[in-house]
């Protein structure tokens, strides 16, 4: 008998089968614990191939193989119809913890690289541990945006003065002269009235009902789906567009409505397809994907930008952009770099850092350390075009490369005055990776 048969005969149909697994890891076939259905891994499966990472990370989603599911280089959330399927990111836990432990320490860890990635300051400690383990990443954000959202609506809906026409018994406003003679030349008791209205109904409140409106229709927690339906009625005189007609280019933050920054951030992040994408149909489903190659490379450069403010040196993620080659005959640029982190003294590169969301072994496990050759190969691209005298690949930490995150290994790039090195952030310690990560650009020591 499947899994959701089970939950019929239970009397517990309005439970939604949730399985979580980890990047690289995988679900076999099955009935058992930490299993799954053969006919739910189809399902998932074939709305992971609708996601805008199919192809990408590693191979696309998910691996549907003959006996198993596996996880590959995304995280995220994919849900359809009853059952939904989470994937968190392979970081190490302190041993001795339950499963759900370390899956919510795990979670915490992945909301926090969300966090600074997006630039989002959120309150995690209004979370119960209990929360962290028995809720999946989707619930976790909902939970985090409608108390966000919650607690700037008590302060007052943001209000903005927007344009409208409208033909009115009296003057309003000014007198719209060529709409007037068009429109009434032969009836004046109407006046075409040009005028300012200060209202609720701006582009950012239709999309913050957007996002209410989406996240109402696949939150399975109860809890959340109360406070959704609470917010629904606050926006219930907004009007409500489809999110491709949302005009995210009408939105302005400035110093009247600072504080929704981060709802803003926060709704982008629901609504739009960076990151999720959402089918009708017969394959009606949800997924909120992110690849842990762009995280991690994001997470680190936003962390170094606070980690050096004040020293001198700037940060610039994704910059530099040169070219490796031009063609003889029209001297066209080609092949474009694009380091992930370029730190820079003054006008000066004085050291590129490219991220690496991969394990690296200990030296003496491998004198390469499992580093790429293709990697290696493109730092000596970069140590040729941007002549900094620092190169470093820096890959998130595990205990098998000892008890502290350092720099493991210097090499000399032959022909150059260039020293290349592998390192290592512990990107558990959310306390500490700032101080390690200003000791790896400032010091050149163990970080």
């Amino acid at each position: 008998m499947e899994r959701e048969d089970q939950f019929r005969l239970l009397g517990l149909c309005s439970l939604m089968p949730a399985y979580t697994v980890r990047e690289w890891d995988k679900l076999v076939y099955g009935v058992g614990e930490s299993q799954i259905p053969d006919s739910h891994a189809s399902r998932l499966a074939a709305l992971a191939e609708r996601s805008p990472f199919a192809g990408r990370g590693g191979g696309g989603v998910l691996e549907h193989g003959r006996h198993a599911l596996r996880a590959r280089g995304v995280v995220g959330i994919l849900s359809t119809g009853d059952l939904s399927l989470e994937i968190l990111p392979k970081i190490d836990v302190a041993p001795g913890e339950t499963v759900d432990q370390q899956n919510a320490t795990v979670r915490k860890h992945l909301v926090h690289m969300l966090a600074v990635a997006l630039d989002l300051k959120l309150d995690l400690g209004a979370i119960t541990d209990l929360a962290w383990q028995r809720e999946t990443l989707l619930e976790i954000l909902i939970r985090i945006f409608c108390a966000k959202l919650t607690e700037a609506l008590r302060k007052g809906m943001p209000r903005r003065y927007i344009n409208r026409d409208e033909d009115l018994p009296v003057l309003r406003g000014q007198l719209d002269i060529t709409r007037q003679f068009v429109r009434h030349a032969a009836d004046p008791s109407r006046l075409a009235c040009r005028f300012d209205l200060l209202s609720n109904d701006t582009p950012l409140n239709r999309i913050m009902k957007a996002a209410v409106v989406r996240l109402a229709r696949i939150s399975r927690r109860p809890t959340n789906q109360q406070h959704l339906r609470e917010l629904a009625f606050v926006y219930a005189e907004i009007t409500e567009e489809p999110v491709s007609a949302l005009r995210w280019d009408q939105v302005v933050i400035d110093r009247t409505n600072r504080s929704w920054q981060d709802l803003y951030s926060m709704a982008r992040l629901f609504l739009q397809n960076r990151y999720q994408t959402t089918t009708s149909g017969s394959g009606e489903g949800t997924t909120m994907m992110f690849e842990m190659n762009s995280l991690f490379e994001e997470f680190v450069g936003r962390s170094l930008v606070r980690a050096l403010a004040g020293t001198g040196l700037s940060v610039s993620l994704q910059g530099g952009r040169l070219f490796c080659l031009s063609a003889q005959d029209n001297g066209r640029a080609l092949f474009q770099t694009k380091p992930d982190i370029l730190i820079r003294q003054g006008s000066t590169v004085t050291h590129v850092i490219d991220t690496k969301w991969k394990r690296i072994s200990a030296r003496i496990d491998d004198p390469k350390q499992g580093v790429s050759q293709a990697d290696v190969y493109q730092m000596m691209a970069y140590a040729q075009l941007y002549n900094a005298p620092r190169m470093t690949l820096l890959y998130p930490h595990h205990p098998g490369l000892g008890h502290e995150a350092a720099v493991h290994a210097r090499y000399r790039i032959t022909g150059h005055a260039t020293t290349l090195e592998t390192a290592s952030v512990d990107i558990s310690n959310n306390l500490g990776i700032l101080a390690k990560l200003r000791a790896l650009v400032i010091e050149g020591s163990d970080c």
